[in-house]
């Protein structure tokens, strides 16, 4: 992603499901994670699985340095509660479709980071 400079203000990369797509796991946490150390809000539309949001956190901890990177706060929307998941969902071969819609920043930008049903809501510091 073109970063543009942005020294009064933050940036949100809103990011398609079709961007994501055929991408593997590593590229997408390495994606996130490079917008993420420039400051960016990033904002995916369909989320990720929880193996890849897994490792993102993962990653994510080798990459802290008290003088620079803080790590991450992320939220996502979850699955539908109609889908069948769990045990028997996997038995009869539904896969597990990721959350909706995830949003990722920077720990040392993102005041507070809600989250309801419909609504994730994020208050950012000033700079």
């Amino acid at each position: 992603m073109a970063r543009q400079d942005t020294d009064d203000g933050v940036q949100l990369d809103l990011i398609s499901a079709e961007r994501m797509e055929g991408k593997t796991s590593m590229e997408k946490i390495r994606m996130i994670l490079d917008s993420v150390h420039d400051g960016d809000i990033v904002v995916l539309e369909k989320g990720l699985t929880p193996d890849e949001e897994s490792k993102l956190i993962e990653v994510t901890m080798t990459e802290i340095n008290p003088d620079g990177f803080t790590g991450i706060e992320i939220e996502s929307f979850p699955r539908s509660e109609t889908q069948e998941s769990g045990l028997l969902g996997r038995i009869m071969g539904k896969e597990e479709d990721p959350a909706k819609l995830t949003v990722i920043g920077p720990a040392n930008q993102i005041q507070s980071l809600h989250k309801d049903e419909t609504l994730i809501s994020a208050l950012l510091k000033r700079q």
